[in-house]
């Protein structure tokens, strides 16, 4: 397989199964609930077992940035879609500002090996 597609399938997953987790984390209401909080807790555990497959071909800092950066964009979106949060002008340019860096890091930085 191309180490390549491993790496970025694998931080890809880790980043979609934090977002699960973390919308299972608005729904345990405080831990409260049992379902939501037991899926939070194997999102979150199968989300860090994937950045540390991630992290074995790319640096700790540049996983980071991407796992934060499109965590934060996806999350807004779920929590627009689904709990009706709202986001102001601001926020927007702030979110489309976070996906403008990850661009810039993937596409330019030689840190990232592609």
């Amino acid at each position: 397989m191309n180490p390549a597609l491993l790496t970025y399938g694998a931080l890809g997953a880790a980043i979609v199964l934090e977002v699960i987790g973390t919308t299972f984390l608005q729904q345990s209401q405080q831990f409260t609930r049992a379902l939501p909080t037991t899926l939070m807790v194997l999102c979150y555990g199968l989300a860090f077992y994937l950045l540390s497959i991630a992290l074995r071909a790319m640096p700790v800092g540049i996983a980071y940035a991407i796992w934060s950066g499109l965590g934060i964009v996806l999350i807004s979106a779920v929590g627009f879609v689904l709990f009706r949060q709202t986001l102001d002008t601001a926020a927007m340019i702030g979110l489309g500002l976070i996906i403008a860096g990850v661009v810039v890091v993937n596409v330019f930085s030689s840190s990232v090996s592609h």
